[in-house]
């Protein structure tokens, strides 16, 4: 056999940490060659970290990558390593470097550039029009970057036809969604089967701001077999050998590719480059494992997804604290679970703030989840900061019956506690507030939503009792869930309080107020959001549906009056394939009304 060893470098970059990103792939490339592994091959943008947005627009910024990029060509000697990073040559490239026993051989500049949803590169990079293939002792290597392979007849194409690559080569830094991995490998199967080439995929790993990525960097053979898979949202290195010579049987018995590459003409976007570096790999007495790690559980997905979006949101931010409003309701005893996986329970406050309205059952809940998770707990009650604030108003009030505007001052006072305690102590204070009250505008403006970072902003209010009956069944944290540090002597035999899934939804601001006296039922609002704002159907698609038409209109109204709202909502974990952040981008002031 001829065998190809690759590693893939599965890495968690800091965006703007040229130094720490550098070192941090020196490591790689040192595990690598202990490793025997002919190539190593980082993410897309490792260098910089992805997405560097408007750094890019700082000359000084681009010059600093490209100097630190000269470290890591100095540190692979004896080995090829591929690396995302910012080219510049009269213009700017989002680019793969090449380089081989020390030596940069060229670049691969990746040539379609995504300009929706969350990524904008238009705003940044020009295309690259010339896909590079090369070759090492005999086989032959083509390097694209993300989107690049999601074309079927882009670089890959032309590198497998008419290059004759064997190993396609796709550096990624694509943030995950629910489901995202699942379309991923459907896509890079069909990519390899078609080309008879081995697909070789690298994904980035990590929370950057509201983005997560989620690794579960691939292999597949020719034949579109998966043969290699890593760990989804773990750094890691994942080393795994390529036969090329099933390869070159598979084109053998392949009539279709004979007929393809008389009709297809490449014209000059194929270059070829000869590397000097030998294969060891078939000769090697160090045997791999062929690793296979299984795809997370639906639930666990989204749960581990928002624990590693806080956890980097936090640290790479400088935070070692968190602090938490608990209301004993559904929402902060999820947020306060994710938060202590994300950080031990050591670093986080929980905060229960009572007024005249709460209840004891409320206040019974919140103590026991702080109780179960092994958090500290401050109880602070704002019924006196309350009327002084009415005491304040009542000249200006008076003539006028209370309303919202006092339910708001109460939900404002909690938010001024909070924000105390996180400058007093340099806690950052994490929001409750999930995506059905986000959408429709249950929230307060300086109230509740106020804070440094939004954990279950993306997560509807449904999504979230269905992720916190799957972290009450872990028990404790000697579970399955990933990148934690604390472990929970569990009270009561679970983990969130089971009043908590069954009393109804209630923001405790008036008396006996409930959620649905100004809201649909969420089994009726999630599904009519997630129709108006992830698929962007009309009204009267949802209606079609088998929704009533009345109660679309007032979810839609609810959607469009509140858009001021969410424009100044802190960050939070994006897990839908539209989040109401970057993904989503209305006006405010806006004339347009569906009818």
């Amino acid at each position: 056999m001829n065998l190809l060893r690759i590693a893939l470098a599965q890495m968690n970059s800091r965006v703007g940490g040229l130094r720490e990103n550098a070192d941090k792939m020196k490591g790689f490339i040192k595990e690598a060659k202990k490793n025997q592994a002919n190539i190593v091959v980082f993410p897309e943008l490792a260098l910089t970290g992805y997405p560097p947005e408007d750094l890019l627009l700082k000359p000084e910024f681009i010059k600093a990558n490209v100097k630190v990029l000269q470290d890591v060509i100095k540190a692979a000697e004896d080995i090829t390593a591929v690396v995302g990073f910012v080219e510049l040559d009269s213009d700017l490239y989002n680019a793969a470097a090449l380089i081989s026993n020390k030596k940069l051989i060229s670049t691969a500049r990746k040539a379609f550039l995504p300009n929706y949803g969350v990524f904008d590169e238009y705003r940044y990079f020009q295309r690259g029009t010339v896909f590079p293939v090369y070759v090492l002792n005999d086989v032959k290597i083509g390097v694209n970057i993300c989107e690049d392979i999601w074309y079927p007849d882009g670089p890959v194409l032309y590198q497998a036809l008419g290059g004759d690559a064997e190993v396609i080569i796709n550096i990624n830094a694509s943030p995950y969604h629910a489901n995202k991995q699942i379309m991923r490998e459907r896509m890079l199967a069909t990519r390899a089967q078609d080309n008879a080439a081995a697909v070789v995929y690298v994904n980035m790993v990590g929370g950057q701001d509201e983005l997560v990525f989620d690794g579960g960097s691939m292999i597949f053979s020719e034949s579109g077999e998966l043969i290699a898979r890593a760990h989804q949202f773990k750094e890691e290195m994942l080393i795994a050998d390529i036969d090329i010579s099933g390869i070159l049987r598979t084109r053998l018995h392949d009539p279709r590719r004979r007929e393809d590459k008389l009709t297809f003409d490449p014209d000059t976007v194929i270059k070829t480059y000869k590397l000097d570096s030998k294969l060891k790999t078939q000769n090697s007495k160090l045997k791999i494992k062929r690793v296979i790690h299984s795809l997370l559980g639906q639930e666990e997905e989204l749960y581990t997804a928002l624990v590693t979006g806080t956890r980097d949101y936090l640290s790479k931010n400088g935070f070692q604290k968190a602090v938490i409003g608990l209301s004993g309701g559904i929402d902060s005893s999820l947020v306060a679970c994710i938060a202590i996986d994300a950080l031990g329970k050591n670093n986080v406050v929980g905060v229960f703030m009572p007024s005249m309205y709460s209840s004891n059952e409320s206040r019974e809940d919140a103590s026991l989840l702080a109780e179960n998770l092994g958090i500290q707990f401050k109880e602070i009650p704002i019924t006196d900061v309350y009327d002084t604030y009415l005491n304040t108003f009542s000249a200006h009030f008076s003539g006028r019956k209370p309303d919202i505007t006092e339910e708001n001052i109460q939900a404002r006072i909690r938010g001024n506690i909070l924000m105390g305690l996180s400058n007093k102590f340099g806690w950052l204070v994490l929001t409750t507030g999930n995506k059905s009250e986000m959408s429709v505008g249950y929230a307060t403006l300086y109230g509740d939503m106020a804070g440094g970072y939004a954990v279950i902003k993306d997560v509807s209010k449904t999504l979230v009792y269905r992720l916190a009956a799957y972290r009450n069944q872990l028990k404790t944290q000697n579970s399955r869930l990933k990148n934690t540090n604390s472990k929970l002597k569990i009270q009561n035999s679970k983990l969130i309080p089971e009043r908590v899934f069954s009393k109804p939804p209630t923001a405790e601001l008036r008396p006996n107020q409930k959620d649905e006296d100004s809201l649909p039922p969420y089994s009726v609002l999630d599904p009519i959001l997630a129709m108006l704002i992830e698929e962007d159907m009309s009204i009267d698609e949802v209606v079609a549906a088998g929704y009533s038409r009345q109660t679309v209109l007032k979810v839609q109204h609810l959607i469009d009056v509140s858009e001021y709202k969410r424009r100044q909502a802190p960050p939070g974990v994006k897990v839908t394939k539209k989040a109401l952040g970057k993904d989503r981008r209305m006006p405010i002031t806006n004339r347009y009304k569906e009818l």
